[in-house]
């Protein structure tokens, strides 16, 4: 039987080249739904950081939106009043 991840866990940050990681355990990858190589997902909120997977269809749909925003900013600013 497998120990529940604890809801907080302290990693260390390690010296990787000229950069800095964290060891992520392959329970703390299962719990992401991740494999090595995969994409993570940082983002900066009020309590802390979250860590998701990267969608590659949803940032797809994203890079298409910003894409549709930025050509269309003068009737998007209309829509807007």
């Amino acid at each position: 039987m497998n120990k529940p991840i604890p809801r907080t866990r302290s990693l260390k940050i390690t010296k990787i080249g000229n950069s800095a990681g964290i060891i992520l355990s392959k329970e703390l990858l299962a719990t992401l739904n991740a494999n090595i190589g995969d994409e993570i997902s940082l983002t900066l909120t009020d309590e802390g950081v979250t860590l998701t997977p990267v969608d590659p269809e949803f940032e797809e749909e994203m890079r298409l939106a910003r894409q549709i925003m930025r050509e269309r900013v003068k009737v998007l600013r209309e829509l807007a009043k």
